[in-house]
């Protein structure tokens, strides 16, 4: 169920739109509640139908060019997109456009968060969460994300306050997956295996569709020494990804996880349980 915090901020930023069609507005609502169901390939193919439509019928609006960023720069960073450089170019160019109608909007400032971080430009995009965040205090999402991008500037400590503080502002959202996930990470990083695995159990019970959580608990596993059921994770990564198939692909994949300081954090720790479950370098 759609947070109802998030229907009222919706709610005040198409306030902004207040010239819109209202078949504009409707179709905006619908694309933030698809956007914020369960991650899925179909879920955001529905949010993403929606903001185009919306900006078809109102091309002034701000909240359908931030609708359809949010999708692209999600899909790129879960890698849904086959077409990575050109949705983010368009990614860039609407929330660019967004901003200047707009400075003040937090949702525009989490989005280009997002992108930046699949850009691998995570001291940009750790600027663009801490605005999100100065706008709205509340934007558990831009919590969430400054953990992880915090994790991926190889500080699993300082990110974890973060991470938590998303949790306890929305235990109940569709994606806590994706919380149970980086928080689980960053507890590995910092030496906490048993509970990071717990963790991980949960993002994996919580959205089975995401390879990477496979693919993360089986580097933990392998680390902890349960060889067994890491290479049956390893086996649901590859099904849900089977290009990512070494880790030399699997830093392609994520180009964000080769910063320097959290690339060290990984060899490790997952990389060493990966490879003890047989996942080659090449």
């Amino acid at each position: 169920m759609l947070n109802l915090e998030l229907v009222a901020d919706v709610g005040r930023r198409i306030e902004r739109d207040s010239g819109a069609d209202p078949d504009a507005r409707d179709l905006v609502m619908r694309g933030w509640f698809w956007y914020y169901r369960p991650y899925s390939t179909a879920s955001r193919q529905e949010a993403q139908r929606a903001f185009e439509r919306a900006l078809e019928i109102y091309p002034a609006s701000v909240d359908a060019r931030i609708g359809i960023a949010a999708v692209l720069a999600a899909n790129v960073a879960d890698g849904w997109s086959s077409i990575h450089e050109h949705d983010e170019a368009r990614a860039e160019q609407l929330l660019l456009e967004a901003l200047e109608r707009d400075q003040n909007c937090s949702m525009a400032h989490f989005a280009m968060g997002v992108l930046r971080r699949v850009q691998n430009r995570l001291m940009e995009a750790q600027i663009e969460f801490d605005a999100a965040i100065a706008l709205d205090r509340n934007n558990a999402r831009a919590h969430l994300q400054l953990g992880n991008t915090l994790l991926f500037m190889g500080q699993p400590e300082a990110g974890t306050p973060h991470i938590e503080k998303a949790i306890r502002l929305n235990p109940y959202d569709p994606n806590s997956a994706t919380f149970h996930l980086i928080l689980g990470l960053c507890r590995l990083c910092i030496g906490q295996v048993d509970e990071a695995i717990d963790l991980l159990r949960k993002a994996r019970a919580g959205n089975p569709r995401l390879p990477v959580v496979h693919l993360y608990l089986a580097g933990a596993l392998g680390l902890r020494g349960d060889l067994d059921e890491a290479r049956a994770a390893l086996s649901d990564a590859l099904k849900l990804k089977p290009e990512v198939n070494s880790l030399a692909r699997f830093r392609a994949y994520r180009p964000w996880i080769t910063n320097p300081p959290f690339w060290a954090l990984l060899e490790k720790t997952i990389n060493v349980g990966l490879r003890r479950a047989s996942f080659p370098d090449e």
